[in-house]
C-alpha cells in the first residue's frame, strides 16, 4: 500500500486531535500535565442476549505502536499541506516546529487494566498522564487498539463459557475487516478461543494454526471424476495423521460420513488415527448425535466432531441443550459426545455481530497546576455520560466467598484499605448507596503501571498468563453476572468523597 508508514504511524489519528493540540499550544498549556481516562459506558448488547462483563485486550499492541510512532519530516510535511476553508495554512510553522522536536509519546505515563482481566463500565481500561498536547493526540489510536480487541475478547469469553469443555477454534479471517483480522484473532485467543486458522497471528502468539479443507476440494475432485471418496482419500494420503474431513458437500449422513469412515478405516490399517469430521450445515445438534452413533459403531468413539456455520454463544448453548435432551433417546451419553465437539466460530466472533463497536471514550479528568491536580468535569443531559472527575484509584472488592462484589472508584488521596467501613455510592442515582464493613471484604488495586515517561516498566505476560487472568477473574464473578441472557448488574461505585466532588463540580459548572 502506498505511504503505509504514513497511514499506520502517528498520523493514524483524527484531524481534530491535531487542531486541539495547536489550540493548547496557543494557550501555552500544551506541556501542562494532564490526566485522561479511557473507559466504556455499557456492556455489549447483542439484541438477543447481553454481556454482563468485558475482557480487557489490546494493550501490548498499543504500547508497541506508541514506541514506534513520532512526528518526522514526512508527517510534518503532511500537516504543512493542510489548509483552512480560505486556503490559509491550518497549522502554523511554530507549532509544527514544536511537534517535530517534541512529537513523540516519550513523556507519557500509562496505567492500565492488564489484558485478560474482567472490565466493567466507567472503570478505566487505561489512564494516561503526561503533557496535554501529546496525551490528546494519543486518543484516537488508543481507542482504536483497545476498544476493538476488548470487544472481541469479550465475545470470545462468552463463547468460551457457552462451549464448556469443548474446544473453540477461531476462523474469522475471511470475514473480518481487512488487517483488523489480526487484532481480532489476537483478542479472541486471549478471550477464550483455543486455536485459530489465522496462520500468521497463530505463529505470532506461539500456537499452531488449525483447520481443515473447504467444499471446493471435494467439488474439484468430483469434476475430475474422483468423487467425494476420492477427495477424502487424497486428503488423507497427504495428511495421514491430521485427517479432518468436511462431510456435508453432498449428503452428510448418506455419503459424507460413510465415506469418511471408509477412509478412516484405511488410515487405521496403515497405522494412522484420524482426527475427525466437520459439519457445516443443517441441524448441527441432530447431525452431531447421528455422526457420533455412526463413528462409534465403526470403532471411532474418540474422533472429533467439528461444528461450524455462524455459531455464537447462544447457538452453541442451544446445540448443547438439544444434545443433552436428545442423545439419551439415541442411546448415547451426552457428556462424552459434548466433550468431543469442537466449535468453529467465524463471522459472529470476528465482527461481534449484534454489537460491532465498543463505546469506549477518552476523557480529560484533571489538569495539574503547581503541586496538585485540578479536577475536570464534562456535563451531559444523560447522567451516564458525566465522567467521574479527578485523579483516582480503582479497587475491586471481594466478599467472603472470594467473589467480586463491586469495583470502587476513589480519589487518590483516600486511604481505602485503612477505613473501618466503606460507603459505596451509585455514580448517578442518589437513592442507591451501600455500606460494607472493611473486615468483610478483600481489596485489590486493579491497575498496573505499564509505561513511565515513555519507557515500558511492565513485563508483558504470555498468552497463557493472560488466559489464566481471564479464567480467574471470570470464575470470581457471580453466576448471575455470567449469564448469557439478562445478566445481573455488577456494581461500579464511587466513594462518598468522589461522589461529593463530582456533584460539587456539576453544580459549579451549571452556575
Amino acid at each position: 500500500m502506498p505511504h503505509q508508514a504514513i497511514t499506520r504511524g502517528i498520523l493514524f489519528t483524527d484531524q481534530y486531535q491535531l487542531t486541539m493540540a495547536q489550540v493548547y499550544f496557543r494557550l501555552g498549556i500544551h506541556e501542562q500535565p494532564a490526566l485522561f481516562e479511557h473507559f466504556f459506558r455499557s456492556y455489549p448488547d447483542y439484541r438477543r442476549h447481553q454481556a454482563g462483563y468485558c475482557i480487557s485486550a489490546g494493550l501490548e499492541p498499543l504500547v508497541h505502536w506508541m514506541q514506534d510512532s513520532a512526528f518526522g519530516d514526512e508527517e510534518i510535511e503532511v500537516l504543512r499541506g493542510q489548509r483552512s476553508r480560505t486556503g490559509a495554512p491550518l497549522f502554523a510553522d511554530d507549532f509544527l516546529q514544536w511537534l517535530r522536536r517534541n512529537g513523540s509519546f516519550e513523556g507519557l505515563t500509562l496505567y492500565a487494566l492488564p489484558e485478560g482481566r474482567v472490565a466493567h463500565p466507567h472503570v478505566p481500561l487505561t489512564i494516561v498522564e503526561g503533557p496535554l498536547a501529546m496525551a490528546q493526540i494519543l486518543e484516537t489510536a488508543l481507542l482504536n487498539h483497545i476498544n476493538y480487541q476488548t470487544l472481541i475478547a469479550t465475545k470470545a469469553a462468552r463463547i468460551r463459557e457457552s462451549a464448556g469443555s469443548g474446544t473453540v477454534m477461531e476462523f474469522g479471517l475471511r470475514r473480518a475487516q481487512d488487517i483488523g483480522a489480526n487484532a481480532g484473532t489476537r483478542a479472541a485467543l486471549i478471550g477464550g478461543a483455543d486455536f485459530s486458522s489465522n496462520l500468521g497471528m497463530s505463529a505470532a502468539m506461539g500456537l499452531p494454526a488449525k483447520g481443515t479443507h473447504a467444499h471446493s476440494m471435494v467439488q474439484a475432485a468430483m469434476v475430475l471424476g474422483l468423487g467425494e471418496l476420492g477427495a477424502f482419500r487424497a486428503y488423507a494420503e497427504t495428511y495421514p495423521d491430521d485427517a479432518l474431513l468436511l462431510v456435508d458437500t453432498i449428503d452428510t449422513l448418506g455419503s459424507g460420513i460413510p465415506n469418511a469412515i471408509k477412509v478412516f478405516e484405511e488410515l487405521r490399517r496403515k497405522g494412522h488415527e484420524p482426527v475427525g469430521i466437520r459439519l457445516d450445515s443443517g441441524d448441527l445438534a441432530y447431525l452431531s448425535i447421528q455422526a457420533a452413533k455412526m463413528l462409534n459403531q465403526a470403532g471411532f468413539p474418540d474422533t472429533s466432531i467439528v461444528l461450524s456455520n455462524d455459531l455464537d454463544e447462544l447457538v452453541i448453548w442451544q446445540i448443547l441443550t438439544q444434545i443433552r435432551a436428545e442423545a439419551p433417546l439415541e442411546g448415547l451419553e451426552p457428556e462424552p459426545l459434548i466433550n468431543r465437539l469442537v466449535f468453529g466460530v467465524g463471522t459472529q466472533l470476528i465482527t461481534s455481530t449484534g454489537h460491532p463497536a465498543l463505546g469506549g471514550v477518552y476523557k480529560l479528568v484533571a489538569l495539574r497546576e503547581q503541586d496538585s491536580w485540578r479536577p475536570a468535569i464534562k456535563i451531559s443531559d444523560s447522567p451516564d455520560k458525566i465522567a467521574n472527575p479527578g485523579h483516582k484509584r480503582c479497587w475491586r472488592l471481594y466478599d467472603q466467598r472470594n467473589r467480586a462484589t463491586a469495583d470502587l472508584l476513589a480519589l487518590e488521596t483516600e486511604d481505602i484499605p485503612n477505613l473501618d467501613r466503606i460507603v459505596l455510592r451509585h455514580p448517578s442515582d442518589v437513592s442507591k448507596t451501600r455500606v460494607v464493613q472493611r473486615g468483610d471484604v478483600q481489596l485489590e488495586q486493579i491497575h498496573r503501571e505499564i509505561v513511565r515517561d515513555g519507557r515500558v516498566v511492565y513485563d508483558w505476560p504470555t498468552l497463557e498468563e493472560m488466559r489464566q487472568l481471564r479464567r480467574e477473574d471470570v470464575a470470581r464473578l457471580d453466576p448471575g453476572v455470567r449469564r448469557l441472557i439478562h445478566p445481573h448488574i455488577y456494581h461500579v461505585s464511587l466513594t462518598e468523597s468522589l461522589w461529593n466532588l463530582k456533584y460539587e463540580l456539576i453544580a459549579a459548572a451549571r452556575r
